[in-house]
């Protein structure tokens, strides 16, 4: 209750495209794939003017956009006019928007992490208390209230999908782990940051302890008609609209899917399979939009960092694809291959944190909101054994303040300076975290597990850049010829924070796998060995 309090008082504000024509923003987008999925056949969604915020999300979003534009129609038909309700922005409509929001996250997002909060606590033995306030620090998380709830989005339902896939692989339950990490990638593609990991353990489980090749073809089956479920309703559609001969709206007058336009041959348009190919090649393009550049407006990853000093659009757009695919595959080779060789099931959070990590600084087409997948794995944690403790609540802690302090500049073009300040500070009090109170670095706290002082140094040394840039950014006007120099300044020590919690993420995996104890335990064995040979 007092969680849905802090979400549903955090809608009073701003949001993404308020006032802000012609194409408004991320609640315009949403609101206009409720209109186009409740009043176009389902074999023009991925078609219907694609300029004007055409749909690019998995099925999973268009089907729910359909039945939440289908209640809404119910209510008020104006809020989804096809094409006339463009830019509708009555205070019904915002209030019923913000209502789907929030319940589509306490249906989703709030029981699966009450579920996986259970789950970890009972792994690891956490007393009851430790674990409340576990979950109330998951579930009071600024970025993801922020976002979704005040900039507006709909991320909780894929994390919540997530969280599920996690809980349920942690009970022993792969295949359901299956199911619902399928339904996370198929409701929002961003969840293809978690895809090496969970690809990793489950070939882990496969071959370890012994080779169970009755585990994989039920998992790779469980996989595959889960996205084939995913799927059905779009590709089955189209084939009834073909049927129908549904006639074509002029504007979708666009041009061929690119995977279809590359094929060395000519597919014939009048055949039966041409519909369901069409619409499988279309969704595909519109999913991953690799036209659109390397990243997303300015965010604190590596190819944002280097353009402020090297442009890169000057290279082709090809190059830079190839380049960061294989930068990305080496960042997540580590913990992936650490996960499949040691596929303990309370590693699995890490090497999700440590491959999102890896995803959200070198991957192509990432935005800023994207730091909410990283951040999800890490958080979770304060669930597990020791979570609370010094060295992971600072952490863990740190990671969190710096994520929602490079969604700033984002948050401030919408209005929303003050929820931002409320939530996070709020936050942070609750941790007992900087800037609200140091006693974890120095009070009584930092005796439960003393910090090091390398760590206590580089903490603080982004707690004080992090309040230098807010009062600078506050006070002092950007120069004429350098006028984001304040955002240039929050990606530049943003990404230098992220790279340290993605090294401090692989290097927590890596340790607690157990394989450098091994490692060193033969090396150990081995030297013994020779010295008694040269007695």
């Amino acid at each position: 209750m007092v969680v849905g309090l802090f979400r549903w008082a955090t809608g009073f504000w701003g949001y993404s495209g308020f006032n802000v024509p012609p194409i408004y923003g991320d609640l315009e987008a949403q609101r206009h794939w409720m209109e186009i999925t409740t009043h176009l056949p389902i074999s023009q969604w991925y078609f219907y003017d694609l300029p004007y915020w055409g749909l690019d999300y998995p099925p999973l979003t268009a089907y729910h956009s359909w039945l939440l534009g289908t209640i809404g129609c119910i209510i008020d038909p104006q809020w989804f006019t096809l094409d006339a309700s463009r830019g509708f922005e009555d205070q019904l409509l915002k209030v019923y928007m913000r209502a789907t929001v929030l319940v589509s996250e306490f249906l989703v997002y709030i029981p699966a992490a009450i579920i996986l909060n259970r789950k970890l606590g009972r792994m690891r033995g956490v007393n009851k208390w430790e674990s409340l306030v576990a979950l109330v620090a998951i579930l009071m998380q600024p970025a993801t209230i922020l976002i979704d709830h005040a900039h507006f989005q709909y991320n909780t339902v894929m994390l919540g999908f997530t969280l599920a896939s996690i809980s349920s692989m942690l009970a022993g339950r792969a295949l359901w782990g299956c199911v619902f990490f399928v339904a996370a990638l198929c409701y929002k593609q961003m969840a293809l940051y978690y895809a090496p990991a969970i690809f990793a353990y489950l070939v882990g489980i496969c071959v370890a302890p012994n080779i169970s090749f009755s585990r994989f073809l039920a998992i790779a089956l469980v996989t595959t008609l889960s996205f084939a479920a995913c799927f059905a309703p779009l590709l089955l559609g189209s084939m009834y609209d073909q049927y129908r001969s549904v006639p074509a709206d002029a504007a979708l007058q666009t041009p061929l899917p690119s995977l279809l336009a590359s094929l060395p041959f000519t597919v014939n348009e009048k055949a039966w399979y041409y519909p369901p190919l069409s619409q499988l090649a279309q969704s595909i393009d519109r999913i991953f939009p690799f036209a659109r550049g390397l990243f997303e407006d300015k965010v604190a990853n590596m190819w944002c960092a280097i353009h402020t000093f090297h442009k890169l659009h000057q290279y082709p757009l090809g190059q830079m694809q190839r380049i960061s695919t294989v930068v990305t595959l080496v960042s997540i080779w580590p913990s992936a291959m650490t996960i499949s060789l040691f596929p303990h099931r309370d590693l699995l959070p890490w090497a999700m944190a440590s491959t999102a990590w890896g995803f959200f600084l070198c991957s192509f087409q990432v935005h800023e909101k994207s730091v909410l997948l990283p951040l999800l794995p890490m958080t979770i944690l304060f669930a597990g054994e020791g979570g609370l403790d010094t060295e992971m609540r600072a952490w863990i802690g740190w990671a969190n303040m710096l994520g929602v302090w490079t969604l700033f500049p984002l948050l401030k073009r919408d209005e929303l300076r003050m929820p931002y300040g409320v939530l996070t500070l709020l936050w942070a009090y609750l941790l007992g975290l900087p800037p609200t109170t140091l006693s974890l670095y120095f009070g009584r706290q930092s005796r439960n597990g003393e910090l090091r002082i390398i760590t206590k140094l580089l903490h603080l040394s982004f707690y004080a850049a992090m309040i230098v840039w807010h009062v600078g950014e506050a006070f002092i006007p950007p120069p004429e010829n350098k006028p984001d120099i304040w955002v240039v300044l929050n990606v530049l020590i943003g990404f230098a924070g992220f790279v340290v919690c993605f090294l401090w993420c692989s290097w927590q995996l890596i340790l607690r796998s157990g394989m450098m104890e091994d490692y060193f335990g033969v090396r150990i064995k081995i030297e013994a060995a020779e010295k008694r040979k040269k007695q």
